[in-house]
């Protein structure tokens, strides 16, 4: 009952939040959050670096995905250094990743690719948690297969939410509704995405702002967000291995169908190298799962997850990774600002 209730109510936040990006988002008001001046220009002027909602949503979804794994491992009574470690690791390898396989598969220096970044952390996750388990001396506390499933429950939740950020930004964006089949566009009629603001990638590098596109962000948000929370209830019930496979599969192969309705560029030639990529990352995942079998455990305990965030180390840690996702991933390299201040007399 513990777990339906937590999930219950984790879905019903979330289900909100989805609800509020998707009506507010696209709009023009939803990109910038802050200006920060930077070089002064003229007497009153200065040039200025953005911060984004971009990153405030990128950096709020991971940091919801990570305590939702430390939950989920602390239910299960998992070392919490070793999982803390296993995570820095991953990190360290993701967070490159995002840049360097753009530049590589788009040659664009001044983007991300959450795609390519996930499959990089698909292929290192298993090495990151027995490595953890090597250095800290508790390979038998930190058994494989349930750290992965929550991992893959994690990634498919941040994923999920992150598609806020896309949607803030404009980017990740889907094909015009009137140049799609009959059916898309019976559904997406009404429903779609309309984009304003020139700032907007969707602007900028599709020229479609005014233009009703389908809303692949919210379709993508719905499914893993909603993935998630299947998958943590399996894991919750001591299922791992369903709640990994369901996971990975979900994320992996709607990726490769989900970019047949995008219209955003995604690399060179008629596969893209993300499509290979969620491919490669089911095969992976399928071959690894021959060398993990699950623990003798008992069912996880959703209290006692909850009990693991009620630790000061854990909440400035969480605290500490939120602003690390922010930094990265919030400063505007695409835009520019001017702003000029003034004193306002008649409150002298």
């Amino acid at each position: 009952m513990n777990d339906l209730l937590f999930l219950l109510g984790l879905g019903l936040v979330l289900g909100h939040l989805l609800a509020w990006g998707f009506k507010h988002l696209p709009g023009e008001r939803w990109q910038m959050m802050a200006v920060v001046p930077t070089k002064k220009g003229s007497e009153s002027q200065w040039s200025g670096t953005n911060l984004t909602y971009y990153g405030f949503f990128i950096a709020s979804s991971q940091l919801i995905a990570v305590t939702l794994l430390l939950v989920l491992l602390g239910a299960m009574q998992v070392h919490l250094g070793g999982t803390t470690l296993a995570i820095v690791l991953l990190l360290a390898c993701c967070l490159p990743a995002a840049r360097v396989l753009a530049i590589l598969v788009e040659k664009k220096r001044h983007t991300f690719t959450i795609g390519g970044a996930s499959f990089v952390g698909i292929v290192v996750a298993p090495l990151a948690v027995l490595l953890s388990g090597e250095i800290l001396g508790v390979s038998d506390q930190l058994p494989l297969l349930p750290v992965l499933a929550a991992m893959a429950i994690a990634y498919t939740l941040g994923e999920g939410l992150g598609r806020l950020a896309c949607i803030s930004f404009g980017c990740c964006y889907g094909k015009p509704v009137r140049e799609c089949n009959r059916m898309v566009r019976l559904l997406f009629s009404r429903h779609g995405f309309t984009f304003s603001g020139a700032t907007k990638k969707v602007a900028y590098e599709g020229h479609l702002a005014g233009e009703r596109l389908v809303p692949i962000q919210a379709i993508t948000a719905v499914l893993y967000t909603g993935g998630a929370l299947v998958g943590a209830y399996l894991f919750l019930q001591g299922l791992f291995t369903p709640a990994l496979l369901g996971c990975l599969l979900l994320t992996q192969l709607w990726r490769i169908f989900s970019e047949t309705l995008r219209a955003d560029f995604r690399g060179f030639g008629r596969v893209s190298a993300y499509q290979k990529m969620g491919i490669a990352a089911v095969l992976y995942t399928l071959a690894m799962l021959n060398f993990a079998t699950p623990p003798p455990v008992g069912d996880p305990e959703v209290v006692d997850g909850l009990r693991v965030l009620w630790n000061p180390a854990v909440i400035l840690g969480l605290q500490l990774l939120w602003l690390v996702y922010f930094l990265i991933f919030g400063r505007s390299s695409v835009t520019t600002a001017t702003v000029s201040f003034a004193v306002v007399e008649k409150n002298l």
